[in-house]
């Protein structure tokens, strides 16, 4: 579903990824991991085309995504790959309904529409009796998994997680956890997530381990 040809990235003197190809197919849940500094969360941001490489083609189902123009790259994303962040990246001033409908809006879903679908992401989520709050006033799991919601809305094929449970407790970690692994068994999508949570690392179907930008080990 996802291939990465001869990747190649560099930022300034310092060379971050240094020639690494990776396959991931679809509906595997696979997780990066590797010392500070490996180079884990730009080779995710250059999967998810926020970030573009030196050299080196990403096509997803056989489209080769590094040679469309901005705008079409921005709908391209949009469209098929959802993001959690370390951080969950929710607007202040709007509620977790409305957090989770603006992916939706920006890709032209109605407004009845794009509340159905949030709702019925809060309801999966245990979380209808929080869609009126705003970020403020819920827990760090509760915001997590709001931005995981947000990140569904859309139904992308491919989800990519950037040490997701980064900021949880364990207890709130693990829950995320779990919910990965529900939401391939239910939708079926695909899970990239850069992580140093070693139990969730071994929870995968694989596991990529990235030293000094090259992929050292694939197992």
């Amino acid at each position: 579903m996802i291939q990465a040809n001869g990747i190649y990235k560099s930022f300034g003197n310092v060379d971050v990824i240094k020639g690494i190809d990776l396959q991931i197919d679809n509906g595997e849940i696979v997780t990066i991991v590797g010392a500070s500094g490996a180079g884990k969360s730009t080779l995710l941001q250059i999967i998810g085309t926020l970030e573009k490489a030196d050299k080196g083609d990403v096509l997803f189902n056989g489209q080769n995504v590094s040679k469309m123009n901005q705008k079409n790259l921005a709908a391209f994303r949009n469209k098929n790959i959802g993001f959690v962040f370390q951080f969950h990246h929710l607007l202040p001033e709007f509620t977790a309904l409305e957090n989770i409908c603006i992916p939706a809006y920006i890709a032209g879903v109605s407004k009845k529409d794009a509340t159905e679908r949030a709702m019925q992401l809060l309801e999966y989520l245990k979380l209808t009796d929080r869609a009126d709050h705003k970020p403020s006033m819920l827990s760090g799991g509760e915001q997590q998994r709001i931005a995981v919601a947000r990140a569904l809305i859309n139904k992308p094929s491919v989800i990519l997680a950037d040490e997701p449970s980064g900021n949880l407790d364990s207890q709130n970690a693990k829950e995320l956890h779990e919910l990965f692994f529900k939401l391939r068994e239910k939708t079926g999508q695909t899970f990239v997530i850069v992580t140093h949570n070693n139990e969730l690392a071994q929870m995968a179907d694989r596991m990529l381990t990235i030293k000094d930008g090259k992929i050292e080990s694939n197992k």
